[in-house]
């Protein structure tokens, strides 16, 4: 398959065209996806992660609620495997008319993705929150329905999507994922989108079983320490 071919059958889906337009074109899938241990691998880590959330759930949603009062969680539109749209779900650490305010700060990073590192629509929860990762653990939730993988790519917003070029397709052939070569190496230090992309396809390159599970080991790591954090 061309790489036309695959940022038509993306964009098709992303744009919400029929797919019987998009069925005639043949594609090979990345092995990860159709992995059997992978995806029990993932049933696994979810019911363990969601585990985790129930038990912190209640604290975690007083905390939001007194900082800000507002919904506890906060769900997104996503992009996930070769532009299938899904909603990502995160525990709210932003003001509740964040994506309001979204034009009133300034993006720090380059390419299609957003960031800045001192975004005051983080509530001061939020910033906790943020730091060690617990804002992420709803989206075991997605895993669990298979939107997403434990390991995978970052899964971006629609509109990063509609400016991707041909290079950038590539990085959605595989599930996204909730930690990944960005999340375990120092995210908060990367802000240029072609350098995130290079890790992408870099782990889809080097996928293996034994892989994610060494990225899984060492995002563990980066959060017990606290390091990388957005």
């Amino acid at each position: 398959m061309t790489t036309h071919s695959k940022a038509y059958l993306i964009f098709s889906s992303v744009a919400g065209f029929s797919s019987n337009s998009a069925s005639s074109i043949s594609a090979d899938v990345h092995p990860s996806v159709y992995s059997r241990t992978k995806r029990c691998l993932d049933i696994l880590g979810a019911l363990v992660g969601l585990t985790l959330t129930a038990l912190i759930f209640l604290p975690i949603a007083i905390a939001i609620y007194l900082d800000n009062p507002g919904p506890i969680l906060y769900s997104q539109t996503r992009c996930g495997w070769r532009g299938r749209q899904f909603r990502i779900w995160k525990f709210r650490s932003m003001v509740v008319n964040a994506e309001q305010l979204k034009h009133t700060v300034q993006n720090q990073a380059n390419g299609h993705v957003f960031k800045n590192d001192n975004d005051p629509r983080i509530t001061r929860v939020g910033r906790f929150l943020r730091r060690t990762s617990l804002d992420e653990l709803p989206q075991f939730w997605n895993v669990l329905l298979g939107d997403m993988s434990l390991v995978g790519t970052r899964p971006p917003t629609v509109d990063e999507v509609k400016k991707y070029n041909n290079r950038h397709w590539q990085r959605l052939e595989v599930k996204p994922g909730i930690t990944g070569e960005w999340q375990a190496n120092g995210r908060s230090s990367i802000s240029d989108f072609e350098q995130i992309v290079d890790m992408d396809l870099r782990y889809m390159y080097n996928w293996s079983i034994a892989y994610d599970v060494k990225l899984i080991l060492k995002t563990i790591q980066v959060v017990l320490h606290r390091k990388g954090a957005c």
